[in-house]
């Protein structure tokens, strides 16, 4: 009888093992789910994160280009409206300018 009993708790034991076995087996896939949705979750979240980022880099960087272009163009009409005003005096100052500049050069 107590030969029995033994193998009865031996069969047991080996029960309880593979059943804990099992158990451990599904919590690991339950945790490698979970962790796979996690980071899904996290790349789709940093992925909506670097566009909005991007979108915003680009609006700034063409109201900085918008600012540029019409600083330009306004320096480009005043320009022009002071060689309208003195036509005359401008063309003496290109013409020393140019000399100037041929000056420089010839060193």
């Amino acid at each position: 009888m107590a030969a029995k009993t033994s193998q009865d708790e031996y069969e047991q034991v080996k029960q309880d093992l593979q059943q804990l076995r099992d158990d451990v087996a599904k919590l690991t896939r339950a945790v490698t789910e979970s962790q796979k949705s996690n980071i899904s979750h996290l790349r789709d979240e940093i992925r909506r994160e670097s566009q909005e980022a991007l979108d915003q880099v680009r609006q700034k960087g063409d109201a900085a280009l918008n600012r540029a272009r019409d600083a330009g163009d306004r320096a480009v009409n005043e320009v022009e409206h002071r060689i309208e005003e003195r036509p005359f005096l401008s063309v003496v100052l290109m013409f020393l300018a140019g000399v100037l500049v041929g000056k420089l050069l010839d060193r």
